[in-house]
């Protein structure tokens, strides 16, 4: 790894002096508290044959549930897949999941608006029968409409970014290949807790949950609450109006995710984005992808993704 620190350190809030250090993140203060240490790097693997399911019967799809035998564990989770990960092939990928209604769109037009200025992006959005993730990001010029590109799942999100990524796959690589991005979004569609991301697809995850599904949500477990690499707890400014003690979640969500970064934001609000973003960046620095960019730029390539009203 040639002193690179290991991906279980790079999650780690940037600014903080000490890299063993996960943060708890409010709207308006940072408290840090001290994880287990990590563990074992996930190993790489390949599907020599493909796996392939039909989503051509919504109600008996032909594919399997994961049985989870506990609530999942941040410090066992599924680690990127680093080693040999080719980044010419597709640039380091951002995965977003979360329940339907919890800001995941939201928050992939607030990381569009934000980094899209100093960084070559695109992104992938899915549905389960329409565009309709991708619409709002076109409408609301999240990026130039060729820049996004939208999957329609026709049945369980999660099996479009976790059992059979085929699509998503195909879609962020011809992105990356038309555009030679520096890092690709991808949201899934809404799903339950349960669902989270293939690690041959998404180089970070991002789980969001909110308040709107009051404060049992984080001890629920499950993989998106556990297995992210980073939880959002997104809407906290409704949490007096919806009844969720943030002071539940967050003792909920120190517990289920065993220290593992967390970030209470109002993406709408842009209340701790940037947090968001720096947690993004410094993964992405620690993966070995950006160096790829930076040769690119020293090269001569143009920084950012160009204008919104290109076509």
């Amino acid at each position: 790894m040639t002193g690179r620190p290991s991906f279980a350190s790079i999650v780690n809030y940037p600014s903080t002096p000490n890299s063993s250090l996960h943060p708890t993140i409010y709207p308006s203060t940072i408290t840090i508290h001290f994880p287990p240490p990590p563990t074992k790097m996930s190993h790489s693997h390949s599907h020599d044959q493909g796996i392939s399911h039909s989503h051509d019967d919504f109600g008996g799809h032909g594919h399997s549930h994961e049985i989870l035998d506990g609530p999942g564990s941040y410090v066992n989770r599924e680690m990127p897949l680093i080693e040999g990960r080719d980044w010419r092939d597709r640039a380091f990928t951002i995965g977003i999941g979360g329940p339907v209604g919890s800001g995941k769109t939201a928050l992939m037009l607030a990381l569009c608006q934000a980094l899209r200025d100093e960084y070559n992006i695109a992104a992938v959005t899915n549905d389960i029968f329409t565009r309709e993730d991708a619409e709002f990001l076109n409408r609301h010029k999240a990026l130039a409409s060729k820049r996004i590109r939208a999957i329609e799942t026709g049945g369980c999100p999660h099996a479009a970014v976790r059992e059979d990524i085929s699509a998503n796959l195909l879609a962020l690589q011809s992105l990356h290949k038309q555009f030679q991005t520096d890092l690709l979004l991808i949201e899934s569609g809404g799903d339950n807790l349960a669902a989270n991301y293939s690690r041959e697809l998404a180089d970070f995850i991002i789980y969001v949950i909110d308040v709107a599904g009051g404060d049992k949500v984080p001890r629920k477990g499950g993989p998106g609450i556990t297995g992210s690499d980073l939880l959002v707890v997104n809407k906290c400014d409704l949490a007096h109006i919806v009844g969720a003690d943030l002071d539940v979640m967050d003792r909920d969500a120190r517990k289920m995710r065993e220290g593992g970064p967390t970030v209470f934001a109002e993406v709408k609000n842009g209340k701790n984005v940037q947090n968001i973003i720096d947690l993004i960046i410094s993964a992405w620095k620690g993966s070995g992808a950006y160096e790829l960019s930076l040769e690119r730029w020293n090269a001569g390539a143009t920084r950012g993704s160009g204008s919104v009203d290109e076509q």
